[in-house]
């Protein structure tokens, strides 16, 4: 919409796709139609007549009009039933209706207005008030026609929205690894629930030679379609295939994972991407149950052992993106036959109940210390079931993830060492 203005800058005309405003003028009475059509046409408008309700009634459908300038006293369908009919049919309803009159009792007027009329004039009128009356009423019209395309603007952007994201958790999806590596002396079993949003959660577990699994947990900042787009790429980086963080081992020569935080670290700064992640990531030789592990700023791993004891994976450093401001740490641990390691995201800690307390990481542990005798599969779905219960049912508004891998080889000989 614009808006012509004379020398004093006082608006004349509204335009919508450059074209002036139509105006209707339905009166009995000849001349009056004659002082109206000159005064109004001075101003820019395009202006229609009807000569009685009838003709205004068939006129209104033909002609469209922006404003309807409405005679009420008329022979044979007086103003008021042709307003009411207006209002009746949606092809009509939204046509503002502005009644002139030589009417003044107030009930006449309120009973205008209450069959859907936007404005009053009473006859004998006053050039200055009707082109006042005009202007604001035909402003209003095109200022809520212009509010209307932006509105259906705006949600057809939704609906592509909603697309784009539908696209990217199903590209999320799809990066979540299908079935466990099948490798005899380790068990693998995970859980992943998406929140309403595409999230920023991803894992994976990959044989990396025939008694090397790496897995990993990874944690993107934000939700939507650019945590999404950083997660894949991560993904990527981290593929043996890629080159970039990961490379296939030469000579026995695994990345430790200390070392691939470093390089995920140089690969990811926050300001090119304006996201950091974290991530925990492990190494299991799945002969002698050594691992090795390192988190980046992600829930500390936690070791259970088949004694139902329960140790904290601690070592580790800043979240990915800082520029390897500190270095990481790298830890050590030696698992035993029965042994289980549990890597999560903070969605399953930080999931509130109705009271707004978070489900925390001391009940976390106590249940996974309570489930250690059952199956790993069906440890890893009591702790999906006791977070929604904390949760009162409500949806999650974060990924909420879990991966576990436990060790069946032989016995260590040592216990569990740290570095």
């Amino acid at each position: 919409m614009t808006t012509e203005s004379d020398s004093r800058g006082v608006a004349l005309v509204d335009v919508v796709d450059d074209e002036p405003s139509r105006v209707l003028i339905v009166d009995d009475n000849p001349v009056n139609r004659r002082l109206l059509r000159a005064m109004l046409a001075r101003e820019g408008y395009e202006i229609d007549e009807a000569d009685s309700g009838e003709a205004a009634l068939s006129c209104v459908v033909d002609v469209s009009p922006d404003l309807v300038l409405l005679d009420v006293v008329m022979p044979d369908v007086d103003g008021f039933d042709v307003c009411s009919q207006l209002k009746a049919e949606p092809l009509t309803a939204d046509f503002p209706v502005i009644f002139l009159s030589a009417l003044t009792d107030a009930a006449d007027k309120v009973r205008g207005l209450n069959l859907g009329a936007v404005d009053w004039i009473t006859k004998p009128f006053h050039q200055a008030e009707v082109l006042a009356r005009v202007r604001n009423q035909l402003q209003i019209r095109h200022l809520t026609r212009s509010l209307r395309s932006a509105n259906a603007d705006l949600l057809h952007k939704q609906d592509s929205l909603r697309e784009d994201l539908a696209a990217a958790a199903d590209i999320q999806r799809s990066l979540i690894p299908r079935s466990a590596p099948v490798t005899h002396p380790v068990e693998v079993a995970w859980r992943f629930t998406p929140c309403e949003s595409v999230g920023g959660d991803i894992f994976n577990v990959l044989p990396l030679d025939e008694n090397t699994l790496s897995a990993f947990i990874i944690d993107v900042s934000g939700h939507g379609v650019p945590a999404a787009m950083v997660t894949v790429s991560v993904m990527q980086s981290l593929s043996q295939h890629a080159g970039v963080v990961m490379r296939p081992p030469k000579n026995g020569d695994i990345t430790p994972p200390a070392k691939v935080l470093e390089l995920l670290d140089r690969e990811y700064p926050f300001d090119r991407f304006d996201r950091y992640f974290t991530i925990c990531y492990t190494l299991l030789d799945s002969k002698t149950g050594e691992l090795t592990y390192s988190s980046a700023a992600h829930p500390e791993p936690l070791l259970v052992r088949a004694d139902g004891s329960l140790e904290r994976l601690e070592k580790g450093g800043t979240i990915i993106g800082l520029g390897h401001v500190v270095p990481f740490e790298q830890g050590h641990a030696v698992l035993g036959k029965g042994d289980r390691v549990f890597l999560y995201t903070d969605g399953i800690i930080e999931t509130e109940n109705l009271q707004g307390e978070m489900y925390g990481c001391e009940r976390l542990e106590t249940l996974l210390q309570e489930v250690a005798g059952d199956a790993l599969q069906d440890a890893c779905e009591a702790v999906m079931e006791a977070v929604a219960a904390w949760s009162g049912g409500a949806p999650a508004n974060d990924d909420i993830t879990l991966l576990a891998y436990q060790f069946n080889g032989e016995d260590a000989d040592s216990e569990s060492a740290g570095a």
